[in-house]
């Protein structure tokens, strides 16, 4: 079953007076429960992807699926629920807020969710902090926090809502290599138990060596999706303008794995 779905979608910016088409014709489908990520170099439009998948911006033509719901024609406080109860955000920055605890920061976005009593959004607090393991941590502020540590909490943030998406865009950049792998295999033990759809934007070879599906994009457009299931990667689809055949073995090295 498809939780997200893009269909023939094009996104154009204008600066100044120049139109810049930033993506082309891009369709689609991501499984529920995948562990995905978008790869491509600065410019490509993988960020962009990733911003009208999360609801923050909207195609200039095409479709959106999110979880079942089109959103086009969708008023701005409907695409708000959506992203509120749909997607949780992963940022390189982390953002937080420097002057909440841990576990005010992750308790921050259940305030929006007026069916929760405070005991209730507590008792996600501590769950979701335990579970990246941070229980110990939970009255430190972000200046107390080591870079690895603040990526953990960014993390229990994004699950605390329940979302069926977590969309990270370049979560391990502002990590080093131990503690970015240790942070990568935290979210893949998380997809793999709680079946949570991840979607990274990223350039790190670690996160697509993890992924058990990798989408190359370039120039606005998708040039080649490849499937990793365990073995060779298999490429599934190319851009028809590369004339490469449609499905192709490709190799893929071991992913690094950390234990947390």
């Amino acid at each position: 079953m498809s939780i997200v779905h893009l269909e023939n979608v094009f996104k154009d910016y204008t600066l100044g007076e120049q139109q810049v088409q930033a993506l082309r014709d891009v369709t689609l489908n991501i499984e529920d429960g995948a562990f995905l990520a978008i790869a491509g170099p600065s410019g490509s439009g993988k960020s962009t992807l990733l911003n009208l998948i999360g609801c923050i911006d909207t195609p200039s033509s095409g479709k959106i699926f999110i979880n079942g719901q089109d959103i086009g024609g969708k008023k701005p406080d409907e695409l708000s629920d959506l992203r509120a109860r749909t997607l949780g955000f992963i940022f390189q920055t982390f953002n937080l807020l420097p002057v909440l605890s841990a576990e005010e920061n992750v308790e921050y976005p259940l305030l929006q969710f007026k069916e929760l009593n405070a005991t209730e959004r507590r008792g996600r607090v501590a769950k979701y902090l335990a579970i990246v393991g941070l229980s110990s941590f939970t009255r430190h502020r972000p200046s107390q926090l080591s870079g690895g540590q603040r990526q953990r909490v960014a993390i229990a943030r994004a699950l605390a809502t329940q979302p069926k998406i977590v969309l990270a865009d370049e979560p391990t950049a502002n990590l080093d290599h131990k503690t970015g792998e240790g942070i990568l295999q935290l979210m893949k033990n998380i997809n793999v138990e709680f079946k949570t759809t991840f979607i990274f934007s990223t350039h790190d070879r670690r996160v697509m060596e993890l992924a058990d599906r990798l989408v190359h994009i370039e120039d606005g457009r998708i040039v080649t999706q490849e499937v990793r299931a365990g073995g060779p990667a298999v490429v599934i689809e190319r851009s028809p303008a590369t004339n490469h055949p449609l499905v192709q073995g490709a190799n893929q090295s071991e992913a690094d794995g950390t234990h947390i």
